[in-house]
């Protein structure tokens, strides 16, 4: 199973560096996947993981039309977006935490955080338009 995950990563990587620009300006849907997650308690080094053994989604869609985050069991609205000419700020609330998403404009990569008081969850990844 691990060569299958790699072969999709290795996909989307692909399939992002050929995307145009203009396909994460936004405009767009897309479908992102986390692939590298930090667990970070606070007054502790953060530990890697995979998001899978952090309870991430394997994949979610970000619907910039319905202004909403969605997985496979819930779907969290987009309540800030903010766009630059480099990127483009996702943020929102959901069960006591807050998250941010934030997207490459050129490259489709992505940095996510998930926190509260205790700490955080930092994903990176690579969106693509499905």
């Amino acid at each position: 199973m691990k060569n299958f995950g790699q072969v999709v990563i290795t996909c989307l990587l692909a399939v992002a560096a050929s995307a145009q620009g203009g396909d994460f300006d936004g405009s767009k849907r897309l479908i992102c996947a986390p692939i590298e997650a930090n667990d970070c308690s606070a007054g502790e080094a953060c530990e890697r993981a995979t998001p899978q053994e952090v309870g991430a989604p394997a994949f979610l869609r970000i619907d910039f039309e319905k202004k909403a985050v969605v997985g496979p069991e819930r779907s969290s609205p987009i309540q800030v977006m903010e766009k630059t000419d480099a990127q483009l700020l996702l943020m929102g609330t959901e069960m006591g935490l807050g998250w941010t998403i934030v997207l490459d404009q050129s490259s489709g990569s992505m940095a996510a955080t998930l926190t509260n008081r205790a700490g955080a969850f930092v994903f990176f990844g690579t969106c693509t338009p499905p």
